[in-house]
């Protein structure tokens, strides 16, 4: 979500005096993400589920697998979709209606990141070839934002997908029939991690709150897969980054990503 009100100019200056001495308004490191908490199996009657909190920002994801027809180009390959919500409870700038852009954007960044990490071997996930599949939809609801949705929607669909169950179909006569009793783990071939890093002045800061969300010129999101490969990356705000700015995020993207992996490890762990 990028703010839709009035930068406070005042606020602003703060941050980037304090950035200038090596300093951010809550204290933490310049490549220091926020406490997370990870909760899965928060929604008992979704196929998985969890509840993230990343600092003062909670998101809530459940998952949801049921058959559904294939794409026309991918009648071989199950679904993964990835939707995301903000509750007008969650921020004061937020309303009811339809999804604003950075909404959509939201969804969207969340979505890639999974999906070209090959988080979901969706081979697996075929009912009948050409015929029906198996759908996998993660809905983000975030409930309260203070900062970095990004991030709070990626571990939260990550956590969720790695706790869910796969009910398992048969196909009888001419449609996907379930096999009562019978699920499975989905088939995780990786645990993707993004790590979103703000720019203000020429700071580059990790996992911004609200107040330095606010105050961005521009910010990179970067997905690493558990090889710590790179595998999405997307940009935003007015500004840009130097080339070799790009390569310090992908570092520090590969870096940070790694301890938040053990955290959603132990998470499943716990979970099971």
């Amino acid at each position: 979500m990028t703010s839709t009100s009035v930068i406070d100019e005042l606020k602003r200056t703060q941050i980037l005096e304090l950035l200038e001495q090596g300093k951010r308004v809550d204290g933490r490191a310049f490549d220091e993400p926020r406490e997370i908490s990870i909760e899965t199996n928060a929604i008992p009657k979704a196929n998985g589920s969890a509840r993230i909190r990343l600092g003062d920002t909670e998101v809530v994801c459940g998952v949801k697998i049921q058959p559904d027809r294939p794409f026309p180009d991918t009648g071989d390959k199950g679904l993964f979709i990835c939707t995301a919500e903000l509750l007008p409870l969650s921020h004061p700038t937020v309303e009811t209606g339809p999804p604003q852009p950075p909404v959509i954007e939201l969804a969207r960044v969340v979505d890639r990141g999974i999906r070209e990490s090959h988080m979901i071997d969706v081979t697996q996930l075929v009912i009948e070839k050409d015929k029906s599949v198996i759908g996998v939809f993660a809905d983000n609801v975030v409930v309260d934002y203070d900062g970095n949705l990004f991030d709070a929607c990626s571990y939260a669909s990550t956590a969720a997908l790695l706790s869910s169950k796969t009910p398992k179909w048969n196909w009888v006569d001419d449609a996907p029939a379930l096999a009562e009793g019978e699920e499975s783990d989905l088939p995780i071939t990786t645990i993707p991690v993004s790590v979103t890093m703000g720019k203000i002045g020429n700071h580059i800061i990790v996992d911004p709150n609200g107040d330095e969300w606010d105050s961005m010129d521009a910010r990179i999101t970067i997905t690493s897969d558990s090889d710590g490969n790179i595998c999405a990356l997307q940009k935003g705000g007015s500004d840009g980054f130097t080339q070799d700015e790009i390569n310090k995020c992908g570092e520090i993207s590969v870096r940070v990503g790694a301890k938040i992996r053990e955290k959603l490890k132990e998470a499943q762990k716990g979970g099971q």
